[in-house]
């Protein structure tokens, strides 16, 4: 089981909105095959490797950013089938 990470800057309201919609994305593709977790991004920028895919809709530092997928389309509708693709892909590796 693939473990996601959905994070912003308080943990609450962006990573939430995005959580709703990336879990009916996932029980429609996906079912049983993900964990989500939902968290700030300074709690979690040390522990980042603990997760396989990892969602954000604020900035991350340069550290981590090879490793997050950004996650304003899910937020703005715009660029939302690429991002899909890429989650897809990170789910799939």
């Amino acid at each position: 089981m693939k473990k996601l990470l959905i994070m912003c800057g308080s943990g609450i309201a962006t990573s939430t909105v995005v959580a709703g919609k990336v879990k009916q994305w996932l029980a429609d593709n996906y079912s049983d095959k993900v964990q989500v977790f939902q968290s700030k991004v300074l709690e979690e920028v040390n522990r980042i490797d603990e997760y396989d895919i990892v969602i954000s809709t604020t900035v991350v530092p340069d550290s981590i950013k090879d490793k997050v997928i950004m996650g304003l389309p899910l937020l703005t509708g715009m660029g939302i089938d690429s991002l899909w693709s890429e989650l897809k892909a990170a789910l799939e590796a």
